[in-house]
């Protein structure tokens, strides 16, 4: 079994900047892609960013230039610096990882959710 531990979500104000961390821990064999998803109230779950084990990136349009993940593959552990932030950012964000529990067996794991308001 896998867990994945969120922290670092909280109220702000506009302009102001969280950063996410989301510790991977369990039986695990390898994480190949970590990466951060949120929902806003009453909409579907959107991807933010995610990052691979290889240091590939991807962000979501709307976060572009003011979010940045980053991970540490020796700890299994990815983070999310959120800058600039935004009411529309307001949102529970989830951790995901695609981890290999062994050479050949991979899974889908979710943290369970930190909540990131943004007040303007």
């Amino acid at each position: 079994q896998v867990q994945l531990v969120e922290s670092g979500g909280g109220l702000v104000q506009a302009g102001e900047s969280l950063r996410l961390s989301c510790a991977a821990s369990g039986s695990i064999f390898s994480v190949d892609v970590m990466g951060w998803y949120r929902q806003p109230l009453g909409k579907q779950r959107e991807l933010v960013a995610t990052a691979s084990i290889g240091g590939s990136v991807n962000y979501a349009d709307s976060v572009k230039g003011r979010f940045t993940i980053s991970r540490d593959n020796a700890k299994n552990t990815v983070y999310l610096q959120m800058n600039s932030l935004k009411p529309e950012d307001t949102a529970v964000y989830y951790c995901n990882a695609y981890v290999a529990t062994t050479r050949v067996t991979y899974r889908d794991y979710w943290g369970q959710g930190t909540q990131v308001t943004v007040s303007s």
